[in-house]
């Protein structure tokens, strides 16, 4: 630990390069640690985080009462696999469907695997209780989406550097344009759709908001042809865009939820899809399952991880700091012509700059950004999504927007 703490940021990146599999593309900053709102580089300077690892730290770098609920789990039991009971699990199973509002949980640990587990569960469900004749359910997505980078996910993508020499891919998937509730209406004539899948607000997409009502709407069709509305609130769940669950924002309960990525507080992979009996109980022992879902560490950084959520009232923070911030960015548009519109919903934003997605504008932005002690990382070339933890003081934001504007108004392309 020592020698890595000796480390500079060009060692550290240079280790990367030469061992690492090239499949990302970081900014390049090392950083060695974090707290609430900051994270520190290997040098020691300090930065905003404008990411929270793509919404997975809401409750901030390091909180302590997750990581005592960690700490104190660690130190007891860790893993048992599901070959065994153990002492935290029902637990956990008891707070969060009651949390949530739902009958049962299946547990998982990242945010594909509930991606995975929700098309599972409606092609089972599909057949057992709908009655679709075996291998013929279908599974509706928009386009646009992004649930992970398993075959499975993929199958559904509509984004090349996704799907490029991957293939072949899975049947049974049908994508239609996203917030088109008209597109939608004629998919789920089809007597073999089993579910349709959405993000209520596409974070990987470059943070686009759907129209008001469409979540609504798109519940109400999804009913009245016996379809499965399922959520995917592994992005904008667990208060990041205001409400509890962005899906609350138009009073939609989902047929099937799926929660990761903030379940944790970015402290360990936990991921949790939340059902009916009726949905839930159509998989039976031996069809689906994972090693590490459900373990007594998760369950209980998971617990302690939605308490913070509720007792430090994230999602009115997010709320309130959201509108401030969007306003405080629209006023600046207006007198700067880098920046085309900014969007978002409670702490979940992004500003849409004025150059071509393949144009490094944005990059070069996020490294100006960077220099003035700002993260922040451009999604689809021409688009930086802004998303701090969700423990962000007012202060802290006029701060952050300070050295935004202060960015924007000095960059030169």
């Amino acid at each position: 630990m020592a020698v890595l703490e000796q480390m500079t940021s060009e060692q550290a990146i240079a280790l990367e390069n030469k061992y690492g599999a090239h499949n990302y593309h970081p900014l390049p900053v090392v950083l060695r640690s974090g707290e609430g709102v900051f994270v520190w580089d290997v040098e020691g300077k300090k930065y905003y985080d404008f990411l929270s690892a793509y919404s997975a730290v809401n409750q901030g770098h390091c909180h302590p009462k997750i990581e005592n609920a960690l700490n104190e789990q660690s130190c007891s039991l860790t893993l048992t696999s599901r070959a065994f009971y153990n002492n935290v699990l029902g637990r956990y199973e008891e707070f969060i469907t009651s949390f949530f509002g739902y009958d049962r949980v299946l547990p998982m640990n990242t945010g594909v695997e509930g991606g995975e587990t929700a098309v599972k569960l409606a092609r089972k469900w599909a057949y057992t209780v709908k009655g679709v004749p075996a291998n013929q359910a279908k599974m509706i997505f928009v386009e646009g989406n992004f649930w992970g980078r398993t075959l499975g996910a993929i199958s559904s993508s509509t984004d090349p550097s996704s799907t490029s020499g991957f293939g072949p891919f899975m049947p049974g998937y049908e994508i239609i344009p996203y917030n088109d509730l008209e597109a939608l209406k004629e998919a789920v004539k089809d007597p073999n759709v089993a579910g349709f899948m959405v993000e209520p607000i596409q974070g990987e997409a470059g943070v686009n908001v759907p129209d008001e009502g469409y979540l609504t709407k798109a519940h109400a069709i999804c009913k009245e042809a016996n379809v499965l509305f399922i959520a995917d609130e592994v992005q904008t769940g667990i208060a990041r865009t205001g409400k509890l669950l962005c899906c609350d924002h138009e009073n939609v309960k989902p047929d099937i939820l799926i929660l990761g990525k903030a379940l944790s507080g970015g402290v360990f992979p936990v991921s949790a899809v939340l059902a009916s009996d009726e949905i839930m109980l159509t998989i039976k022992p031996g069809e689906h399952g994972s090693t590490f879902g459900g373990n007594p560490l998760a369950c209980q950084v998971a617990m302690a991880a939605l308490e913070v959520v509720k007792e430090e009232k994230l999602a009115e923070n997010a709320e309130v700091l959201g509108e401030l911030f969007r306003s405080e960015l629209a006023k600046f548009i207006e007198t700067n012509d880098l920046v085309l519109k900014v969007r978002g919903k409670g702490l979940l934003n992004a500003i849409l700059i004025n150059d071509t997605e393949d144009s490094s504008t944005a990059w070069d932005i996020c490294l100006a950004l960077r220099d003035n002690g700002l993260l922040a990382k451009p999604t689809h070339g021409n688009i930086i999504r802004f998303a701090p933890p969700l423990v962000m003081t007012k202060d802290q934001l006029l701060d952050c927007v300070d050295i935004i504007k202060r960015t924007l108004t000095e960059f030169k392309k």
